[in-house]
């Protein structure tokens, strides 16, 4: 199994995202941990020099999965969603400028809190149009590249529009994009969904991608959440992508990403001399 953690590139007042600040640091201490890869939190694509974001991500002998594009609503207020036509336009144009850095990364483009929210005097049927309409877009333009988007379902606390995987699995259906998949977070599925395993099945084939922080969005190991049993419907699946540590940094980021690694090396570790022991 790989294994990833978020960095974000630029300032980010979102806080489930470990590492911030000094990118060659951060990259030095995630690659000195044991990570496989990176997942890099992009507000502009256009304010960073991808050039050299590749070269020192590669350097330390990372992959980059997937590109989160979250701050754009977090920071900007962009979203699909939006009553109006021009912030909705933006929210379109900044996922495409995505396109070039993901297809130089061979990383997808997650589509989180980027489809915002059910706004006052706006239906959720209106709303759904418009995040649908903006997602063929989106998904046509990224095709062109062979660069995937994932959409993440996003608790009700946080979003009003697409909390569970049935939702989400809807909607890519509706779109009809081949390269439009799901990412399932374990935090926001342990809110939502009735059974994280059977929710997580559910997925198949269009599973792109996935996050993992424990109940209480600290790093897993840190509250109730059985990722044993996560990581082992992952594996019926076939999945073969990464899995991505997207955790508050708690009790402060390098301890939370060190102990986040051991917890999931370890799963696998045991997940391996069992699977030995029952081949013997």
């Amino acid at each position: 199994m790989k294994f990833s953690v978020v960095l974000s590139i630029q300032p980010a007042r979102f806080e489930a995202v470990a590492f911030k600040g000094n990118l060659e640091a951060n990259l030095a201490k995630i690659a000195g941990w044991g990570y496989d890869g990176v997942e890099l939190a992009i507000r502009d694509p256009q304010a960073v020099n991808a050039g050299e974001v590749v070269d020192r991500v590669t350097a330390h002998g990372l992959a980059v999965p997937a590109i989160g594009t979250g701050q754009a609503w977090g920071e900007e207020r962009l979203s699909y969603s939006d009553p109006d036509p021009a912030v909705r336009r933006a929210a379109i144009e900044r996922t495409k400028a995505h396109i070039p850095v993901a297809h130089r990364l061979d990383a997808l483009i997650i589509i989180g809190l980027l489809r915002g929210q059910v706004q006052p005097g706006v239906s959720q049927a209106q709303a759904l149009d418009w995040t649908a309409a903006a997602l063929a877009e989106c998904c046509a333009a990224a095709a062109l590249s062979g660069v995937r988007l994932a959409l993440e379902p996003i608790n009700r606390y946080e979003t009003t529009l697409i909390n569970t995987v049935a939702e989400g699995l809807a909607l890519i259906e509706r779109v009809g994009a081949d390269n439009l998949g799901l990412l399932f977070d374990t935090f926001h599925a342990n809110i939502e969904e009735p059974s994280i395993a059977e929710s997580l099945l559910a997925t198949g084939g269009r599973l792109f991608h996935v996050h993992v922080a424990d109940s209480n969005r600290w790093y897993p190991g840190a509250g109730h959440l059985d990722f044993a049993q996560i990581f082992d419907v992952v594996a019926r699946i076939g999945y073969e992508g990464f899995v991505s540590g997207e955790f508050l940094p708690c009790p402060e980021a390098d301890t939370a990403a060190r102990r986040a690694i051991e917890h999931l090396r370890s799963l696998e570790a045991a997940a391996g001399d069992c699977n030995h022991r029952l081949v013997r």
